[in-house]
């Protein structure tokens, strides 16, 4: 671009792209879970250390986006949902989605490696390689059970920021790996009953395409129900108080109604059919995972003030 033609319009317009590629609402959800999982540790860190951390980390989630969208192209652009994205819309090539990736995954597990240690950088290593190879090269266009396998790249976060702190995993950091990894197919699933028309298009195997509506619900349904306990269990441990337990039995029973409502559709599938219990299922599991870790800060700010040295400790 020469001087003549370069303006400040093209230039937000090409940082705006590039930026899209990295999944902000993805990394959000990264930076919060596992800016969590560093602070409820049993070890307390510089936080010079620790905003460090939660940078480098974002940074690796942002390289596992770039290369999604790198290799889900060809898909991306058949797709209504996501058709607009910066690589299927001719605003960012796929080379350089790739390379973009590529130097961020270099940079985000080196600078990691360096301000932490070299377990939690070998395991944000290993978070981005299972994101992109794992899930998005090998599994995604080959089983419906990709999203459930996949799913665990989105729920190491908070095990990474436990290992920033500690440099080893305990059954804490496990159980938010759980909540998370159990939340995952249910919340993708209610997604995938609104826009199985995209999926089909683009031929990608997701359950509501091989299995149908009905089988669909149904897993929505009792994955909710094993989440339920799993959040439960949390309650108990260490990084768990009263705040989790209430916060677990109020947001889980109303997660296990919504999730029987979309059970008892069965196969609706009608032409009027705008899937209202399912887009609210879908908005209501966004704010059930934030208020669940939110839980455990409220919990880890008691605990700080010695107030929770009643709490039983049942793992």
């Amino acid at each position: 671009m020469s001087d003549a033609t370069y303006t400040g319009s093209d230039y937000e317009a090409e940082f705006d792209d590039y930026f899209a590629i990295l999944k902000p609402r993805v990394m959000t959800l990264v930076v919060f879970t596992a800016a969590v999982g560093l602070i409820v540790a049993p070890v307390s860190i510089n936080p010079v250390i620790g905003f460090a951390a939660i940078l480098f980390i974002a940074l690796g989630a942002g390289a596992s986006g770039a290369l999604n969208m790198w290799w889900d192209a060809d898909i991306d652009a058949i797709m209504r949902r996501t058709a607009n994205r910066p690589v299927p819309g001719g605003r960012v090539s796929a080379s350089n989605a790739m390379i973009f990736g590529l130097w961020l995954s270099v940079i985000s597990v080196g600078m990691l490696a360096l301000t932490s240690n070299l377990f939690s950088a070998g395991f944000l290593a290993f978070t981005i390689f299972f994101y992109a190879v794992i899930y998005t090269i090998l599994l995604k266009r080959r089983t419906p059970q990709s999203i459930v396998i996949g799913g665990a790249a989105g729920a190491f976060p908070p095990m990474i920021g436990w290992t920033v702190a500690t440099g080893s995993v305990s059954i804490e950091s496990v159980l938010m790996f759980a909540i998370i990894f159990m939340w995952t197919p249910p919340h993708f699933w209610a997604l995938a009953l609104f826009t199985k028309e995209d999926y089909s298009n683009a031929q990608v195997p997701v359950l509501t395409v091989t299995r149908g509506r009905a089988s669909t619900r149904r897993h929505i349904f009792w994955y909710a129900v094993l989440l339920g306990g799993v959040c439960l269990t949390t309650a108990f441990t260490s990084i768990g108080g009263p705040i989790f337990l209430l916060t677990a039995l109020a947001l889980n029973g109303s997660f296990l109604v919504s999730a029987y409502r979309i059970r008892q559709r069965g196969d609706s599938d009608s032409a009027a059919d705008e899937h209202l219990v399912e887009r609210k299922f879908f908005k209501q599991s966004l704010i059930y995972l934030f208020a669940h870790f939110a839980a455990l800060l409220g919990d880890d700010l008691l605990r700080f003030f010695g107030l929770l040295d009643f709490w039983p400790l049942v793992i």
